[in-house]
């Protein structure tokens, strides 16, 4: 009896900075491995998201927002998208109803002109109209015409299961590309520091989030507890008095948070230490954003 075809393939979510990228990957998973904030420039990292059938593994690429790079971190986010966008077996171009362009026209032609399947995906059609949409789709469907447009919402979940069937038939012929039973490409400690930032993002405003990088220097799983320790790295004196706070209430406050996410997510019992150190201009730091993995 001749053995059913395998499909597999990259699938690539790219768009403006906010438009539900990570949701949407997240709800193809079935598992929240990025980190959702309403700020923008939440996810800094390509994240790897794998869904495998008996037949099909697609593997999805969520990637950091489109923007026009200001210092050295931000140049290797949009390194990422560029990666994705070349990689992409299937391309996924998220904008909100509202949108109208992508903020850098450099993308914008580069998606314009690919040879993968596009789809053109307009999100959070929950919170609009029934005109505003149509006249979403009718712009989009004008500036492509080699792509197929679809109202969805990835917080809902509307039109996410029929997205997925599509995706999978869209897929190449190919064996798997990495094991069944893996889920992404990212090692524990990538979730830690994840989880710990989506904390900083959610309690601190202005600047403060964007000056961070965690880094986890300790991981020990037993079978019950996981123990982990993690330093909070911030660019100035100012900032680090700020994670802190009056009495380390607010270091506190992002220990309990992440903590409860990352117990979630490992399905264990979590004790997280944290701690507060400056290492100053590290966004612009070649050296260092190679050692937190921005750099290839």
């Amino acid at each position: 009896m001749k053995s059913k075809e395998h499909k597999s393939g990259f699938v690539s979510i790219i768009g403006n900075p906010n438009v539900g990228k990570s949701t949407l990957m997240n709800a193809l998973v079935g598992k929240e491995l990025s980190i959702i904030t309403h700020k923008a420039q939440t996810t800094r990292h390509r994240i790897l998201g794998i869904v495998n059938g008996d037949d099909f593994q697609m593997v999805i690429s969520d990637t950091p927002g489109v923007i026009k790079p200001v210092y050295e971190m931000q140049t290797s986010m949009m390194n990422f998208v560029k990666e994705a966008l070349v990689d992409a077996d299937v391309l996924l171009y998220m904008v909100t109803p509202e949108e109208r362009e992508l903020k850098e026209v450099v993308f914008f032609e580069k998606i314009k002109r690919t040879k993968a399947p596009l789809y053109i995906l307009i999100n959070k059609i929950d919170q609009i109209s029934q005109e505003v949409l149509e006249k979403s789709v009718s712009h989009w469907e004008s500036l492509f015409s080699n792509a197929r447009v679809y109202p969805i919402s990835a917080l809902t979940g509307f039109y996410i299961p029929e997205l997925l069937k599509i995706l999978i038939s869209k897929l190449p012929s190919s064996p798997a590309y990495f094991p069944k039973d893996q889920l992404t490409d990212k090692p524990e400690r990538f979730f830690v520091n994840e989880s710990i930032r989506e904390q900083i993002l959610a309690h601190y405003s202005k600047e403060i989030p964007y000056s961070v990088e965690v880094v986890t220097e300790e991981f020990h799983e037993d079978s019950k507890i996981i123990r982990i320790r993690s330093i909070i790295l911030v660019e100035r004196e100012t900032q680090k008095g700020i994670i802190i706070g009056h009495r380390g209430n607010a270091l506190k406050r992002v220990g309990i948070g992440a903590r409860k996410s990352l117990q979630q997510f490992f399905g264990k019992k979590i004790h997280l230490e944290l701690y507060v150190k400056v290492s100053k201009n590290w966004r612009s730091s070649k050296q260092q954003l190679k050692k937190f993995g921005y750099n290839n």
